[in-house]
């Protein structure tokens, strides 16, 4: 190499500071690129208004919490499997669809970072804006208490299982938004998923099963729905089993989405 060269060649603008420390530097650049972009623009806050009004109308209407004469948030948590059908996909059908459509992904990619330190990047950001919204329904859990004695236990645990169970969801959304550029395609396939997910330990479904297929059949599908693992965080039973099936959900859905981002770059 000839002396001066090497000083001659800068980095671009959009590449200087990437790939020059660790990985874990690089997902945190992806977290804080990601988190800013949900905060530049209103979507976020509308999403946090109509998170927290959908989860006080389920709580307080429609779950009878009052009527109910007990302190515990069984009907804060009863309906969060329903309501992160809809408001997660919505949260993640922007992760990489946007990026197609913006033709930004190739940019992104071409970055000094891996397509697993992206992917990891962007959900974890997404994953955080969720915990955020989850934890701005702190009041409940001061009500609850103002007014009884609960078991705070079983509602931290119920706390792990929803934000568990929205990582699910989540990655689900991941995986369908690398799928297609267009976000309505990606939160239509989603939910659909995310349905079947439910549907799959819905009590009336598997009452209806057990009509028609043998018990351990209707055991093993009930096996792969998230009602059947978030039952125990709401009773305030943290099951490893349950643990690491969100887990491995999570790692699946993430594992599909670089599969399928490797193969758009080889295509």
């Amino acid at each position: 190499m000839r002396e001066g060269e090497g000083r001659d060649q800068q980095p671009s603008p959009w590449k200087r500071g990437w790939g020059e420390g660790s990985a874990w530097a690089n997902i945190k650049a992806i977290m804080k690129r990601e988190l800013g972009g949900y905060f530049t623009s209103p979507i976020a806050y509308v999403f946090l208004v109509i998170f927290l009004l959908l989860t006080g109308f389920f709580t307080f209407t429609v779950g009878s919490f009052f009527d109910r004469g007990e302190a515990s948030l069984v009907s804060f948590f009863t309906w969060h499997p329903w309501l992160y059908l809809f408001l997660v996909p919505a949260a993640g059908m922007r992760l990489w669809s946007e990026e197609r459509r913006l033709g930004t992904m190739e940019l992104l990619l071409t970055m000094p970072i891996t397509t697993w330190q992206a992917i990891v990047g962007k959900f974890l950001a997404s994953w955080l804006f969720l915990a955020l919204a989850l934890a701005l329904t702190f009041p409940v859990v001061i009500t609850v208490n103002v007014l009884g004695a609960p078991d705070n236990g079983v509602i931290a645990a119920g706390y792990v299982g929803s934000l568990l169970l929205a990582g699910a969801y989540l990655a689900v959304s991941c995986m369908t938004s690398a799928l297609t550029r267009n976000q309505v395609i990606s939160f239509i396939i989603s939910v659909m998923i995310c349905l079947f997910l439910i549907l799959a330990g819905y009590t009336p479904v598997t009452d209806l099963l057990v009509r028609w297929a043998n018990p351990v059949i209707v055991e093993v599908i009930a096996a792969f729905s998230v009602m059947t693992h978030f039952e125990g965080f709401q009773r305030g039973v943290l099951d490893l089993r349950d643990i690491l099936f969100f887990a491995s959900v999570i790692g699946f859905a993430l594992f599909t989405t670089g599969v399928i981002i490797r193969n758009q770059r080889a295509g």
